[in-house]
């Protein structure tokens, strides 16, 4: 069972994921999101640490965090998670009079009180009562950069100016034909160098992280409306079926479910 809603006055996307043995591949999203498991274990990388997620635990990744996750005991995973824009955590955060966004130095967080608050949360969003626990999701928040936020340094990995160059070119040019050959000339290294150090900086390849920029600018379009034939088209895929078996690879929602979320409030989809 996959479930989706999205609350038009927090400006917040809830999903639900029950009976899942689905592995998702390294990826990387443009929100925040603040995930909890309900049953299942799974074995979690994200960055270069790896975890097994067992139920009650609080995942939380950055914008840009690359992660992934593969099935780690016989029973399915119950998975429930808020994707948040940072534009909303700056401004929750702005209004808890928190002027500086905490680094988490762990991704995933055991914390009873925390879970079953973050729990009532998430459910009054798929409910369709989101708007009427803004403070309780204030204070979860509040409480949550409290107790285990910090401040984290990034590592200054190789080649990390260019790797961010190349970024910024796939970002600006993500919807049209891109090879690694030119990837590897506008960076000015050889094609294992640019792998190595690709990969080393953000965790995923260039091709993955291509794909995801796209499926990102995909959502943006299928959020308004668009027919996911023509959001394939529009951000670069080749054909509509690639695009729908990666969307639901990287989302857990096919492209249309996704979009009813934002015709209809909510969706769900049987396996």
């Amino acid at each position: 069972m996959r479930k989706a809603a999205y609350d038009s006055v927090l400006n917040i996307e809830a999903c639900r994921f029950q009976g899942i043995l689905q592995p998702f591949p390294p990826h990387f999203h443009e929100y925040y999101v603040i995930g909890l498991m309900e049953e299942g274990e799974r074995r979690l990388i994200c960055g270069n640490m790896e975890t097994v997620t067992r139920q009650g635990d609080i995942l939380v990744f950055y914008p840009g965090d690359t992660h992934s996750c593969v099935q780690a005991g016989a029973e399915p995973m119950d998975y429930r998670a808020l994707h948040i824009p940072a534009a909303e955590i700056e401004r929750l955060a702005e209004e808890r009079h928190i002027s500086v966004l905490p680094a988490f130095s762990q991704t995933v967080v055991s914390d009873r009180e925390l879970a079953d608050c973050f729990r009532h949360i998430h459910q009054s969003i798929m409910d369709g009562r989101g708007a009427e626990n803004r403070g309780k999701l204030l204070r979860f928040l509040s409480a949550l950069w409290v107790k285990y936020g910090g401040q984290s340094a990034a590592p200054v990995q190789e080649y990390r100016e260019v790797v961010e160059k190349v970024c910024a070119f796939l970002e600006t040019h993500f919807a049209e034909h891109i090879t690694l050959e030119g990837l590897c000339c506008y960076a000015g290294l050889s094609k294992s160098t640019l792998l190595r150090a690709f990969t080393k900086n953000k965790g995923i390849t260039p091709y993955r992280y291509l794909e995801t920029l796209r499926i990102g600018e995909a959502k943006k379009l299928l959020e308004q409306g668009v027919p996911p034939v023509d959001a394939a088209l529009r951000t670069g895929f080749s054909d509509q079926s690639h695009f729908s078996r990666y969307f639901h690879l990287l989302i857990g929602l096919s492209p249309g479910a996704y979009r009813d979320i934002f015709t209809g409030n909510n969706t769900e989809e049987k396996e």
